[in-house]
């Protein structure tokens, strides 16, 4: 890091330009602070002292690397130019590096909010004559051999011919044109000032043999290395001869930035991009249209979750040693699911970010749903739907790295750990919010919004350096350019298109109203594709995109509750109204012709198995179904009484007859606890189980003519006679029939998982205030004026003064009323600078109006270190 940008200096005189970064922190008023510490909360993460600590802050390469990532495109450019540009640059040279010597109007339009986003950042400083990047931004953009810029531009002439012995360089001079001079320092200055010089430089190259201007022209947009052997042909030997290639290592030569620049007519950059790529539309649909589309997805999303729970309701699958749900399991639960792995993959991991499952803690480890989910089985149909889309919103586990492998090679499993993706919430809502912009029921192009997304975040777009070291035997080919790869963000926006759409945050592509709600946008009206952050922001919308939502002062959470509850509300006259009836049909099948109501569904889940899915549902009743409600407890008339009060059409014969003839069977078989035994009051059937031999396995034996005795437990026991074809009953040790209903495991109380932030959050502006306010007193308390007795104290060390001379310096400034400097140690042995007004001093304690944390505080006298007057014009 820079000194000249971080040490603490006096404030520039009135007028004058800041000489350090701190300077020009210090010159900013609270507004242009709040904007700078929103974008990068990390620099209040913990509080800084003073201004000064401030830009120390603002200058690591943590803090740096972190706010670079968060720069559109032509901020990210425009900070590329200004690193190969002179340090300091002035406006005039930056706007040539970008718009050309044509002057691109586009460009020349942006430039000003573009370096208004950077100079908002602390990025640069500094007035439009003397433009300085910060110099960790510096050394990261510039090139060097090590790290190419992506300007594709290579050192200056004086760079490059740092180690040049001075007859070389004379020799280049001379051939170049140029009269010869008395030392290396005044021979570079002018070949320098040739490169720059267009009509001088076109003469030159007017020279050049047609070979030569080819091999400029392959390096011209970088990479701008190659390599040369021992004896160069004659083209080569003319550009080396005169300065235009110059030597870096042996066999390496190097373009000179300033002849790069010339040939590319003044561009930093071979492609500038001002402004960011529309986001095209693929389709329009009505509103209505969409918003239904939308709903009906919402309801199969949440009866798709309440499915997959309803399975695990009795123990879902175990918990891996590492973590996380087996691939045996997951496919298992697509199955069962009638979904593909990826989508049932997703619905478990939404289930488990909303709280509604989770696993158990036993030592058998496994899955199940937590006491969340029958809560949330007891909300209206709109509000649970809220509930998950807002946990979906704010994730960070991402169910599409699923399968991958992690940085020690092993497996992404669901539910496991590592599928964490802190980018993952910011670009949820970007994309929303692009969809957003985009007129009402109109859906947008994915490539269209990858491209956007990705000109808003270029650095985390997967782009990849251009390599010096080039395959060429003597000089590169123009082909090897940076390549563009399938990023994380460009993944993760793909999965929410696809995701807000399974959800039914989307319909037909398009956003819906009630999505548009849960963003806390209006539903009524299409919002502006990209908004500044902060209110009156003065960079343009298409500058300034929209990470997140907005944040106020208010408590987010509060506005998150807000929005949910207002899509919920948008959502409830979509959704259809659960019937409580069903039409029963002949061929022992049951037609539910939209949702049910609860108590309808769960009994006839029951009696009935699912046969298919869809706009309306299908039950099938087998004799399996209607002895799993016997088994539940109830009887055949019960069942008889419940189709009929239920169906909208006879009950058919078929089923009625299904029905008695199961029920007559069930429980004529008896099965206890001996290890088990069998007892019926008809000792033929008995006599037929111990024929089959199906029942050998079982370890049967008679005990009397009407009871069996077996080596298996009742359990085995119920399972095995039931495959047979039988329709025993358990009973309990007192002879009763034991009534097994079905019943739902629970884990014990657990929270969702938290989101892994991508950084420290964006403050709110009461945090804002209360930073802005303690950074401005700890500035005051370390840059005010003291009055020296002796020679001056170092910059920034403590005031250093004997127990007597403090109590006595106390004292009198209690009388005077005079404002004095302290430097201070607390109990955890943190010292600070501090300003305060004496009050009160007694009992070894100093009562005291401290400037610093704006607030009277007491001192222990034992632990300030020292006190000094300030001087006349600080008081």
């Amino acid at each position: 890091m820079s000194t000249e940008e971080h040490t603490p200096t006096e404030a520039a005189p009135a007028g004058g330009a800041p000489r350090s970064l701190a300077e020009a922190l210090r010159g900013r008023d609270d507004r242009s602070l709040a904007v700078l510490l929103r974008a990068r909360p990390d620099l209040i993460t913990p509080v800084p002292t003073d201004l000064t600590q401030l830009a120390t802050r603002a200058g690591t390469r943590a803090s740096v690397v972190r706010a670079l990532e968060r720069l559109d495109r032509f901020a990210l450019q425009t900070a590329q130019a200004l690193a190969v540009a002179s340090d300091p640059a002035s406006y005039g040279e930056l706007a040539g590096l970008l718009a050309g010597d044509e002057a691109d109007p586009a460009v020349t339009a942006a430039l000003p909010h573009a370096l208004g986003a950077l100079r908002d950042q602390a990025l640069v400083w500094g007035p439009e004559d003397r433009l300085r990047l910060v110099r960790t931004a510096r050394e990261l953009l510039a090139p060097s051999p090590q790290h190419p810029s992506p300007t594709g531009l290579g050192p200056t002439v004086a760079e490059a011919t740092a180690g040049m012995s001075p007859g070389r360089v004379q020799e280049i001079v001379a051939e170049a044109g140029l009269a010869s001079t008395h030392d290396s320092v005044s021979a570079v200055t002018a070949l320098s000032g040739l490169f720059r010089d267009r009509r001088r430089m076109a003469a030159l190259l007017a020279a050049a043999p047609s070979e030569s201007l080819d091999v400029l022209a392959r390096l011209v947009w970088g990479p701008p290395y190659g390599q040369v052997t021992a004896s160069p042909a004659a083209h080569l030997r003319w550009l080396l001869d005169r300065g235009l290639l110059l030597p870096t290592a042996p066999g390496t030569v190097v373009l000179p930035r300033e002849v790069a620049l010339h040939l590319r007519a003044g561009r930093a950059h071979r492609e500038v991009r001002p402004v960011p790529p529309p986001v095209e539309a693929s389709g329009a649909h009505r509103p209505q249209v969409v918003d239904a589309t939308a709903a009906g997805q919402a309801y199969t999303a949440l009866a798709t979750v309440e499915e997959l729970l309803k399975d695990w309701d009795e123990g879902g699958p175990g918990v891996l040693r590492a973590g996380g749900l087996s691939v045996r399991d997951l496919k298992r639960t697509a199955a069962a699911l009638d979904l593909s792995e990826q989508t049932t993959a997703f619905w478990v991991e939404l289930a488990y970010a909303a709280g509604l499952l989770a696993s158990d803690g036993e030592a058998d480890e496994r899955y199940a749903a937590t006491p969340a989910y029958d809560e949330w089985l007891e909300l209206p149909t709109a509000e649970r739907w809220a509930r998950l889309a807002t946990a979906w919103l704010s994730a960070t586990r991402t169910s599409g790295v699923i399968g991958e492998r992690d940085a020690k090679d092993r497996t992404l499993s669901a539910l496991g750990p590592g599928l964490d993706r802190s980018a993952a919430p910011e670009v949820r809502h970007r994309v929303l919010a692009l969809l957003a912009g985009l007129p009402e029921g109109t859906s947008a192009t994915p490539d269209s919004v990858l491209a956007r997304l990705h000109w808003e975040r270029p650095t985390r777009g997967g782009q990849q350096s251009p390599s010096p070291q080039l395959p060429s035997s003597q000089l590169p080919s123009s082909a090897s350019q940076a390549r563009q790869g399938d990023d994380l963000r460009a993944r993760i926006a793909r999965w929410t298109l696809s995701e807000a759409e399974s959800l039914g945050v989307t319909g037909r592509g398009a956003l819906s109203s009630h999505g548009r709600a849960l963003l806390g946008l209006p539903p009524e009206a299409a919002a502006p594709t990209d908004l500044p952050e902060t209110p009156g922001d003065r960079l343009p919308a298409h500058h300034v995109p929209l990470p997140h939502p907005p944040v106020s002062s208010s408590d987010p959470v509060a506005e998150r509750a807000a929005a949910a509850s207002r899509a919920a509300r948008l959502l409830a006259p979509l959704l259809p109204e659960p019937l409580d009836h069903v039409l029963l049909q002949a061929d022992l099948t049951a037609v539910a012709p939209g949702p049910l109501k609860r108590p309808l569904a769960d009994a006839l889940g029951v009696l009935a198995d699912v046969e298919s899915k869809g706009g309306a549902t299908v039950y099938r009743f087998t004799p399996g179904s209607v002895r799993r409600a016997l088994d539940a407890g109830q009887s055949a008339s019960d069942l008889h009484e419940f189709l009929t009060a239920h169906s909208r059409t006879p009950v058919p014969q078929p089923l009625a007859y299904l029905i008695d003839d199961v029920a007559r069977r069930h429980g004529q078989l008896r099965i206890g606890a001996a290890s088990a035994y069998v007892r019926c009051d008809d000792d033929a059937t008995l006599s037929e189980i111990l024929a089959d031999k199906r029942s050998q396995g079982l370890g049967l034996r008679r005990l009397a003519p009407t009871v069996l005795a077996a080596q298996a437990d009742p359990a085995t026991l119920l399972d095995g006679l039931r495959a047979m074809g039988y329709a025993p009953a358990a009973e309990s040790a007192e002879g009763d029939v034991l009534i097994t209903r079905a019943h739902a495991r629970r884990t014990p109380p657990r929270t969702a998982p938290e989101p892994v932030p991508d950084g420290p959050p964006v403050p709110d502006g009461t945090l804002l205030g209360a930073a802005i306010r303690a950074i401005r007193a700890g500035d005051l308390a370390s840059t005010a004026p003291r009055r020296t007795t002796g020679e001056p104290a170092p910059s920034g060390s403590l005031p250093r003064t004997g127990p007597a001379e403090t109590l006595a310096t106390m004292q009198a400034a209690v009388l005077t009323g005079e404002a004095l400097w302290i430097g201070y140690v607390n109990a955890e042995g943190s010292a600070s600078q501090r300003v305060i007004a004496p009050v009160r001093v007694e009992g070894g304690f100093v009562t005291a109006y401290d400037h610093t944390a704006d607030e009277v505080r007491t001192f222990p006298l034992h632990r300030i270190t020292g006190v000094a007057e300030l001087a006349d014009e600080a008081t």
